[in-house]
């Protein structure tokens, strides 16, 4: 695929934050990719141009309609110099999927991928090296069309903004508390749970409100039909250690199909030391298990935060403590594992983070 690239010019180059500053979100770098497509001409006109604001028509159909989807990736500074971004082929899969269920035209494949690689690479100087450091990725695909009648989009607009980040959450790899919810439901079956779409974020925030408010870090949510299986965090995928059974929900189309979940199931298989289990797990199962003190480990998952271990958790009114109230081997030496993965340091024999300096 072509792309023209339109270099930022000294002016428009902006100084680096300290690394100590960066959070996650706050800082973006110096370009952008922005990638069109239209019934007529399908994907056309990719290009690299300086990061800044979007001219969109007011009447855009994504403003009204939340057709839109979206991708979270990272890259990383290897130990051996180079450059890594985390399974990258597998995240475009997900995109695709998530645009045939929101009615959108799927980017084409290959074409991305190198998109987003060239995009890294112009931007290389923007790729933090400090430990528990990353440039995050995000795509994100909207309906450009002007136009107030509800009906799938005839054009769209894909554009790739990139992001030096540190630790997604304040705790860092410390243990965070979640809140479960058994008021509100973020995905029902049928909707649009498994696509990684802005509404299903969106319905999420005030119950994510009321849970910081109480001290909490995140929100656990259960199935929409019964509210009592649990599904997912508000940014991450779930896993509960029950003895020696390693249980998280399955895909039946209310969860997201995380790209982390899948990376610590195919570890976990390889190493063959527990039970791996993909299962609905019911909540009342979980509050039994911490009074009875089987419940070893609670641990999310997710391109943001990589493993994020669960320290307690809240449900009706009661607080349960999950295993000593610290960071649980399974979590930690997940979490290592595939940071060495994602930083060169371990054999990758699959293939996941390989070099695109080369």
């Amino acid at each position: 695929m072509n792309i023209r690239v339109q270099a930022a010019a000294p002016a428009q180059r902006k100084a680096h934050p300290p690394a100590r500053e960066l959070g996650f979100g706050h800082y973006f770098s110096d370009h952008m990719l922005l990638w069109n497509q239209d019934a007529e001409r399908g994907w056309h006109d990719a290009r690299i141009v300086p990061y800044g604001p979007l001219s969109l028509d007011p009447a855009c159909m994504a403003l009204h309609y939340a057709q839109q989807i979206f991708e979270g990736i990272k890259a990383y500074h290897g130990d051996d110099g180079g450059l890594r971004i985390f399974r990258l082929s597998k995240y475009v899969e997900r995109m695709q999927r998530s645009a045939l269920r929101m009615c959108m035209p799927p980017p084409e494949g290959e074409g991305l991928q190198q998109a987003i690689r060239e995009l890294v690479l112009l931007d290389r100087e923007w790729v933090p090296t400090d430990p528990g450091s990353a440039l995050y990725i995000r795509p994100n695909m909207i309906a450009a069309d002007p136009y107030l009648g509800v009906r799938p989009s005839q054009s769209y607009l894909l554009y790739v903004i990139t992001s030096p980040v540190g630790a997604y959450y304040p705790e860092g790899f410390n243990p965070i508390s979640i809140m479960v919810e058994d008021r509100y439901v973020r995905a029902s079956q049928g909707g649009v749970g498994e696509a990684k779409t802005g509404g299903n974020y969106a319905a999420t925030l005030l119950s994510q409100i009321d849970a910081r408010r109480q001290g909490y870090t995140q929100v656990l949510w259960l199935d929409g039909r019964e509210r009592r299986y649990v599904e997912e965090v508000g940014t991450m995928n779930i896993f509960f250690r029950l003895d020696d059974e390693v249980i998280t929900s399955p895909l039946t189309g209310t969860v997201l199909p995380g790209v982390t979940r899948d990376s610590v199931l195919e570890v976990l298989r390889q190493w063959g030391e527990c039970r791996v289990t993909e299962r609905r797990l019911a909540i009342d199962e979980v509050t039994d298990a911490a009074r009875s003190g089987r419940l070893r480990e609670v641990f999310g998952t997710g391109t943001a935060a990589v493993v994020s271990p669960v320290s307690q958790f809240a449900y009706k009114g009661e607080v349960y403590r999950v295993g000593d109230g610290q960071t649980g081997p399974l979590s930690r030496r997940l979490f290592d594992h595939i940071n060495d993965l994602q930083h060169g340091r371990l054999p990758d024999p699959l293939g996941w983070a390989p070099r695109i300096d080369t």
